[in-house]
């Protein structure tokens, strides 16, 4: 058998990325990360490669490190992690409007990680559909299609019950799914959680998106995803996170999917391999103490 060439394909039949035999920095001089031999990956851009190739230690008080797949551990900067979680909304989840046995079994593990997130500083991001009447004259018509069957339903128009227009900005549907919706009040009350809305399955699409502007304004560049649906509005925001350059980390147990088996498999096997990181609540949980 040919050995396939070092530049080939990189994730190609990839199980796990094998760790660095030496110290490695990728990036450039403003934006950088670091990988150790030992499996840490710095994501914090504090410190540079050094010649002798020494491990920085932890900053407890500025820093987290958190395990993730692949037997690695990446070290965040507190102050510049945000938790984006997406579209954990009741026209989503709430059983009267459609069957989400998994994204209704990331509601426990969510409701666990947010509190320690906030103790280390880490703001809580509700990234959800909500639209407005002037946006509802400029979707573009794949985005319009997508959310009607048979050419009726679809955005803006009344829903059943009191659940109001179909993701509309205020309407019950359009809220968070259960003990989510008093959450995110606790936290917006407390300062730490920020309600944004978007308009396509991708929350950061644009440079002027309002995740976007967010994430900027407050310097923020490592992301920890959750939510549903994996494979549309969750991985179409990772990607586009990823390629803004942004530190992108799946938290596996808060993100699932309605699609087929391979759906979410999928998505995983890309993050933790290709785009970014994958771990789950309870690694975030033990480092966070």
């Amino acid at each position: 058998m040919s050995q396939v060439p070092i530049h080939d394909t990189p994730i190609l039949g990839m199980a796990t990325r094998p760790r660095v035999s030496k110290a490695i920095e990728y990036g450039n001089i403003a934006n950088f990360w670091v990988e150790y031999p030992s499996g840490l990956m710095d994501l914090t851009r504090s410190q540079h490669l050094t010649t002798d190739g020494v491990e920085p230690s932890l900053a407890s008080s500025t820093q987290l490190d958190i395990p993730v797949f692949g037997d690695r551990t990446i070290r965040v900067d507190k102050s510049k992690t945000a938790a984006v979680i997406i579209d954990m909304q009741n026209f989503f989840l709430h059983p009267e409007l459609r069957v989400h046995k998994t994204g209704l079994a990331c509601v426990d593990p969510l409701l666990k990680v947010i509190g320690p997130l906030r103790k280390q500083g880490v703001k809580i991001l509700w990234v959800n559909w909500g639209l407005t009447d002037q946006e509802l004259k400029t979707l573009p018509p794949a985005v319009v299609r997508g959310f009607m069957k048979g050419g009726l339903g679809g955005f803006g128009t009344e829903m059943p019950g009191n659940f109001g227009r179909l993701l509309m900005r205020d309407a019950c549907n359009s809220e968070l799914y259960g003990p989510l919706q008093a959450e995110y009040l606790k936290g917006k009350k407390e300062g730490t959680d920020v309600w944004i809305h978007k308009n396509r399955m991708s929350g950061i699409w644009g440079h002027q998106t309002a995740l976007d502007l967010y994430l900027k304004e407050n310097g923020i560049t490592t992301l920890l995803f959750g939510g549903v649906n994996a494979d549309q509005c969750v991985s179409g925001t990772f990607i586009d996170a990823y390629f803004q350059g942004y530190d992108c980390v799946m938290v596996e147990d808060i993100t699932a999917t309605t699609s087929p088996a391979g759906g979410l498999e999928n998505v995983l096997y890309n993050a933790a391999n290709s785009q970014g990181f994958v771990t789950n609540t309870s690694n975030i949980i033990n480092a966070s103490g």
